[in-house]
């Protein structure tokens, strides 16, 4: 019988993705483990692996086809000998929103919805009365065109409210837009509009730069951030690494500060385990491990990837580890596993010569360090004299729903 192959859910913030490239044509004969697909997703270009052998009897998407949305049939295979049924219109009719599975698995057919175990303990918090589970996307559709979240019915996993239900709201009549509670947003023509005359470039937005644009608005306008700014003093610290540097060079290795200070912030999230939480919706989760995100920038956007169990890790290990984790999100072959999880991440820009900066908290992660460049400054010291220091500006950005001034202090 015809085998649907549908979109898969990629990652856990995937809605829809991009069908990059067919490594099949109509006619060929795939076995399991085979390439048939590319797909760009919000976080990466993945390669999607059969699962099942058979014949590509039809190409339902496009290559180079944009937002096709997950579990929207793809393709149809069929066994050896078979013919496309009559009714594939129906049997290839779009399938529901599909939680998150890994590239390679299940890959052909439609992904089921999770089992009332996994929906309850899934998503912490989920069940939370009085809140709306919805889409970054769904949420800002809803404020665009000022309409009551709590009154959709949501289709996605958990009853969360996606871009369909949201579509399917302004196609009603009788949905009542709520009061704006703000200027209107500012669509592309309203803008475009204002620059008229002007010579201006169009830049499409990929999956990944409209994800990143998506959660940082939603987690600037949902998250009460409050900041901790202070100078840290390295020069012990630049002594360290230069003499370490020294016997690594051997080894064609190096230390930055950086790994020395993943390191520190993985030895602190210990030392002060109330801060090594998220923020759950109705609950605090407080991990036990320190697991340590470190943004890494790509073109285009930025991924945030995960030093699971750092404070057990020295900072060499920590340093290879994220070298790696930092060449495979440049390359986008990072796995879902790879960027999901963490309480805690570490931004830094002072190879840049920034001073220092404010960094967003990347949702549900409980706070993220900020940090700036070394320089050379005049300090006072112990004795009341003059003289000059290497200092690092730091800023700690927190949640405020997960901690207070004082523990962020600490």
């Amino acid at each position: 019988m015809a085998t649907i192959i549908r979109m898969p859910a990629l990652s856990p913030t995937m809605e829809a993705g991009t069908l990059t490239r067919w490594h099949v044509k109509e006619g060929d004969t795939v076995e399991p483990g085979d390439i048939f697909a590319e797909i760009e997703t919000d976080k990466a270009n993945m390669e999607i692996e059969a699962v099942d052998p058979g014949v590509i009897a039809k190409l339902l998407v496009p290559e180079g086809a944009t937002e096709v949305k997950v579990s929207d049939p793809i393709a149809v295979l069929l066994d050896e000998g078979e013919s496309l049924p009559d009714d594939l219109d129906a049997i290839a009719a779009p399938g529901p929103a599909a939680a998150p599975s890994p590239p390679g698995k299940d890959a052909d057919a439609a992904p089921a919805a999770p089992p009332a175990a996994a929906r309850k303990t899934g998503r912490a918090g989920a069940d939370a009365p009085g809140r709306t589970f919805a889409s970054p996307l769904a949420r800002r559709m809803a404020s665009e065109h000022n309409l009551d979240l709590t009154a959709i019915a949501g289709s996605g996993p958990d009853g969360r409210v996606v871009k369909t239900d949201i579509e399917r709201a302004l196609a009603q009549p009788s949905a009542a837009p709520r009061p704006a509670k703000g200027p209107p947003a500012h669509g592309r023509q309203d803008v475009a509009a204002q620059f008229a005359g002007r010579e201006f470039d169009e830049i499409q937005l990929d999956g990944m730069r409209k994800t990143v644009a998506a959660r940082l608005t939603e987690a600037k306008q949902t998250v009460p951030h409050f900041y901790l700014r202070r100078d840290i003093f390295v020069d012990e610290l630049m002594d360290v690494r230069k003499c370490a540097n020294e016997v690594l060079a051997e080894q064609n290795e190096k230390l930055s500060i950086n790994d020395f200070l993943i390191r520190a912030c993985a030895l602190a999230l210990q030392q002060v385990p109330e801060a090594n939480s998220v923020w759950a919706g109705d609950l605090i989760l407080r991990l036990k491990p320190s697991d340590v995100a470190v943004a890494v920038a790509v073109d285009g956007g930025l991924y945030v990837p995960v030093l699971r169990d750092a404070e057990t890790k020295t900072v060499l290990e920590l340093s290879r580890e994220m070298k790696e984790l930092a060449s495979r999100a440049r390359a986008r072959k990072l796995m879902p596993e790879d960027y999901t999880g963490g309480t805690f991440a570490i931004s830094n820009l002072g190879m840049f010569g920034i001073s220092s900066f404010d960094a967003v908290i990347n949702p549900p992660h409980g706070s993220i360090l900020a940090v700036g460049s070394a320089e050379r400054k005049p300090v006072e010291a112990n004795d009341g004299s003059v003289v000059f220091a290497t200092v690092v500006a730091v800023t700690l950005s927190c949640d405020h729903r997960v901690m207070d001034g004082v523990l962020g202090a600490r």
